[in-house]
């Protein structure tokens, strides 16, 4: 994505999760890869900055190395967005757009949950749209521990044959990537809505049988 359009995104896809709750005060954060032909490297937002308010100017511009260049300072997380795009590429080719969210729902599930991943496949456009969620367990905010956690996660996915699109980071909130921001944040969108969904249901929900999954696999290439 060029950088003027990828300034532009940004600040959009910031306001809409903002305003519909998928973020609070100043959590959460985005990046894009930036075109080669426009210098390569990466924005992301800027640290304790509220995405419903974003400044397309001041959004920081990181280099191929991770060195800032330009506007405001770079959220901490900009390692761990650096370490998901170079893993999730190996798979993904096209990969451009990582958000990270405190999402509500999300985060309430690791709260009750020692499992080695969010969400089973309880609907269909959970397995179709976002797929496998591995839980990574807690480390504090930025530490590096959970840059090599998440790699090792992709990687780990992606070798076995379904690559994944996301990470829930215990007590946090989800990572997600993809090719352009609308298509990352479709991504958040479905996956907090599952996580709401398991939630509110007063016993553990159903998931699809394997016949049910495989269908999906064959129809729409889901990824389970």
């Amino acid at each position: 994505m060029n950088e003027a359009r990828a300034r532009d995104e940004i600040c959009r896809v910031g306001r809409s999760l903002f305003e519909r709750g998928y973020v609070h005060a100043t959590a959460g954060n985005i990046s894009v890869r930036v075109d080669d032909a426009d210098g390569g490297g990466y924005l992301i937002t800027p640290t304790d900055a509220c995405l419903g308010f974003l400044d397309p100017a001041r959004l920081a511009r990181i280099d191929t190395d991770g060195r800032q260049v330009a506007g405001d300072g770079a959220s901490k997380t900009i390692a761990l967005h650096m370490r998901i795009y170079a893993a999730a590429r190996r798979f993904d080719a096209a990969t451009s757009c990582v958000i990270h969210t405190h999402s509500t729902h999300c985060v309430a599930l690791t709260l009750a949950s020692n499992g080695a991943e969010l969400l089973p496949p309880i609907t269909p456009y959970f397995v179709m749209k976002v797929g496998h969620v591995p839980i990574i367990a807690y480390y504090r905010p930025g530490a590096s521990a959970a840059a090599d956690a998440v790699s090792q996660a992709i990687a780990r996915y992606g070798e076995a044959g379904t690559p994944i699109r996301s990470v829930m980071l215990e007590r946090l909130g989800p990572n997600v990537w993809h090719d352009t921001p609308s298509a990352a944040m479709a991504v958040l969108e479905e996956l907090e809505e599952t996580a709401r969904l398991a939630c509110i249901v007063r016993e553990r929900p159903r998931a699809l049988t394997e016949a049910q999954i495989d269908e999906l696999r064959t129809t729409f290439g889901a990824r389970w």
